[in-house]
């Protein structure tokens, strides 16, 4: 498959992408998103099973994939020269593996002293928990994020595994990697990115840390935007589907019960009468379909929109307008954010093999070695 040039402010940046679970390969998304160079490496045997079909994973999309075996000395070597050439390196093993493999941080400084060596793990590199196994469930738990989560009835309510594998692992550890760049600019050094998504979790909930110690945050499901406020929820409509109620302020709420014709509504600074201002907001939103009620809200600033399903998403008009959903590869997806007015759009096809490796520092002949003798693919 013919490639375009990469494009974006990180034109030339060269990432090597050691596979692994959802978070790393969204980490390097993120960066080859805005024009940065990501060699995926993945298990020989696995890429040679693939063959030369393209990965259509969404979170592989503008990047390539070779297979390499880096349990063997001839891997392990390999890699140590497309690191030479290479500015970053994602790594999301647990805490000890990469150095036991020959690739850890000091390895790799030892042949290129300017690389950014990321690292991403649930619990981090170093404490108690380092060494043992968890998922995002865990992370946000330890963090004391999941606590916050969910309704005042109900037990804590995991959030899929956004806030700790993607925002508080992916998406920090994309961060720190263009810290990292930019700091290698002043000292012409690399540095370790120790990014553990318990440690992105909790950041992500500074604002709430304090509220609770200050007494503005109560209780899980209490407060203005956990669902505890009527006026900060969704309400199920005549045909089974959604609105998201917004209307926070005085003149958004104004202008929102004015469009519904409601009178009489107990009063909303009133927590007492929440309950009641609650169940009437409910049964008026039951009187009409979703359709209905878009089409009485549209144009206003009522804070009120509908809870669209997936496959609904890409067709709203204001996400269409600014074409926030692109097709790539038969897949609808999201464009790539934030946008960076004035950059031309980048290439996101979905992964393709890489077979050409000599400007990664492997000739063809060594590269023609490797593969016969299976440690390439």
């Amino acid at each position: 498959m013919e490639r375009v040039t990469r494009k974006g402010p990180l034109a030339g940046v060269r990432v090597l992408e050691l596979a692994g679970l959802a978070p790393g390969p969204f980490a390097g998304m993120m960066l080859a998103d805005h024009g940065a160079e990501v060699l995926r490496v993945e298990r020989a045997a696995t890429v040679a099973a693939a063959g030369d079909r393209p990965r259509p994973d969404v979170m592989d999309r503008g990047k390539r994939t070779i297979g390499l075996d880096l349990k063997s000395p001839e891997g392990v070597a390999a890699f140590k020269e497309l690191a030479r050439n290479a500015d970053v390196v994602i790594e999301v093993y647990r805490p000890g593996v990469a150095e036991r493999l020959g690739i850890g941080p000091a390895d790799l400084h030892a042949v290129n002293p300017r690389l950014v060596y990321g690292r991403m793990t649930g619990w981090g590199q170093e404490g108690p928990l380092a060494p043992t196994a968890g998922h995002d469930i865990d992370y946000i738990a330890v963090s004391g994020v999941l606590s916050m989560l969910g309704r005042a009835s109900g037990s804590p309510t995991p959030p899929i595994n956004i806030l700790g594998d993607f925002a508080g692992g992916g998406l920090m550890l994309a961060y720190g990697v263009l810290l990292a760049l930019i700091e290698r600019e002043r000292t012409g050094e690399g540095r370790v990115i120790d990014a553990a998504m318990v440690d992105g979790a909790a950041t992500l909930f500074a604002m709430f840390y304090h509220g609770v110690q200050s007494g503005f945050w109560g209780p899980r499901g209490t407060n203005l935007l956990d669902t505890g406020a009527p006026m900060y929820d969704t309400y199920e409509t005549a045909d089974g589907r959604f609105l998201a109620v917004g209307a926070l302020e005085p003149q958004f709420w104004a202008e929102m019960v004015s469009l519904m014709g409601l009178e009489d509504l107990p009063d909303r600074d009133d927590r007492s009468q929440w309950p009641a201002l609650r169940e009437r907001l409910a049964e008026a939103f039951r009187s009409r379909t979703r359709a209905e009620w878009e089409a009485v809200f549209d144009g206003s600033d009522a804070c009120v929109s509908p809870v669209l399903e997936m496959g609904e998403a890409a067709d709203h008009p204001h996400n269409k307008a600014r074409g926030a959903f692109v097709e790539v590869g038969g897949v609808r997806q999201p464009a790539p954010a934030p946008r960076l007015l004035g950059v031309a759009e980048q290439d996101l096809s979905p992964a393709t093999r890489l077979t050409d490796l000599s400007s990664w520092g492997l000739s063809d002949e060594t590269a023609a070695e490797l593969r016969a003798a299976g440690v390439l693919a």
